[in-house]
């Protein structure tokens, strides 16, 4: 039987008074992706720093049922840092859903699954934005968190980025996990239910 990883009741955000959504309603239960939708400006980045917990809604309420990992429209790496150095740090605030040894182990998994292990003792300021992409991608991997927040998760990636993306989603939801991506893009040929922002 599949859990709930997340519920998110009646959420409004407003800004400027300009009403960005209201009144949304919206269950992720495990091995389920969701796909936010809508035009630029329609709140979808915003929607989903309101379920992570970095921004308050306006009105209602979200419960995050389990351990999640949030990427944003930006990579958040360090120029100056390796790659290494950086996921060491990303993971450093998981440590209370990583058990000791885990984070190194992680690192090396989800690198070789993202095809970058070859880069980790590179600085981040020479990679290309592709690359940078794969890297935070490889954050949110080897977080072992079980409910990933996307945002716009195919920026910058080639093909065959998009072909390692597709296959880690599937694989994260076969393992039970759950998604929530905003796109604008469809997320490969996976089973996906939408929420559609910017509609009256």
């Amino acid at each position: 039987m599949s859990e709930v990883l997340l519920r998110a009741s009646d959420v409004g955000y407003e800004v400027d008074g300009s009403r960005l959504f209201h009144e949304l309603d919206l269950v992720v239960r495990s091995s389920e992706m969701v796909e936010v939708r809508g035009a630029n400006a329609s709140g979808k980045s915003t929607l989903l720093k309101c379920l992570a917990g970095l921004i308050r809604p306006a009105s209602g309420a979200v419960a995050v049922h389990d351990q999640f990992a949030y990427l944003g429209h930006r990579a958040g790496l360090s120029d100056t840092l390796t790659v290494r150095e950086n996921l060491r740090w990303l993971l450093s605030l998981c440590q209370g859903q990583l058990r000791a040894g885990e984070a190194e182990s992680g690192i090396e998994d989800a690198v070789a699954r993202l095809e970058i292990g070859h880069l980790l003792g590179r600085a981040v300021a020479s990679l290309s934005a592709g690359q940078r992409r794969r890297v935070a991608l490889a954050g949110v991997l080897a977080s072992r968190a079980r409910l990933w927040l996307l945002d716009e998760p195919l920026t910058a990636l080639d093909e065959a980025g998009v072909a390692l993306l597709t296959g880690e989603l599937r694989r994260h939801l076969n393992n039970g996990g759950g998604v929530v991506a905003a796109t604008h893009l469809a997320l490969g040929p996976l089973p996906a239910r939408t929420v559609q922002l910017g509609e009256s």
